[in-house]
């Protein structure tokens, strides 16, 4: 009788159920041990190296906004047909002299590495034209400036929204 159930009986290892329940924390392991790969690996792009300095430079930035604004600097930005350029409209005041090149700053706001800094030149009458390297789509932050960084005129484009973007952006009266 003993003889039998010896005979009958397997090692552990030869049953499903050993193995099924080792499963469950072996998927576990590995999902944080690629984690933790992804983690270090891949850089967030949120938090900025050198905040500390960009929130020093933030009142000579308001000062450059207020400047545009005593200049009377109003710029139309819009991209062209295919994606591939971008036309920017600026109007100035009476007796400002509008520059050769224009800086403009296209920023994603989570994803630093689709940002763009481009330099537009004038083609005559306050138009100014550029290439783009990609293709806008989605959210953006803009800034456009004179190339001295005397003024500068900042706004947020939605690309499928709004075909073109108004700087500086005036505040609509809600109806």
């Amino acid at each position: 009788m003993n003889t039998n159930l010896s005979e009958k009986t397997q090692p552990w290892y030869r049953h499903s159920w050993p193995w099924i329940l080792m499963a469950g924390p072996f998927i576990v392991v590995i999902a944080g041990l690629f984690t933790a790969y992804l983690a270090v690996k891949s850089n967030d792009g949120l938090v900025d190296g050198d905040y500390y300095k960009q929130g020093l430079a933030i009142n000579k930035m308001n000062e450059r906004e207020q400047k545009a604004l005593s200049l009377g600097l109003q710029a139309t930005l819009m991209q062209s047909a295919d994606g591939a350029q971008i036309r920017a409209l600026l109007h100035a005041g009476p007796g400002v002299v509008l520059p050769e090149v224009l800086k403009l700053h296209i920023v994603h706001p989570t994803r630093a590495g689709v940002d763009q800094n481009l330099l537009l030149r004038a083609d005559g009458g306050g138009a100014y034209s550029g290439k783009l390297g990609a293709l806008l789509v989605g959210r953006w932050h803009i800034a456009l400036e004179d190339e001295k960084n005397e003024w500068r005129l900042t706004g947020n484009w939605t690309i499928e929204q709004d075909a073109s973007l108004q700087l500086p952006v005036i505040a609509q009266a809600v109806k």
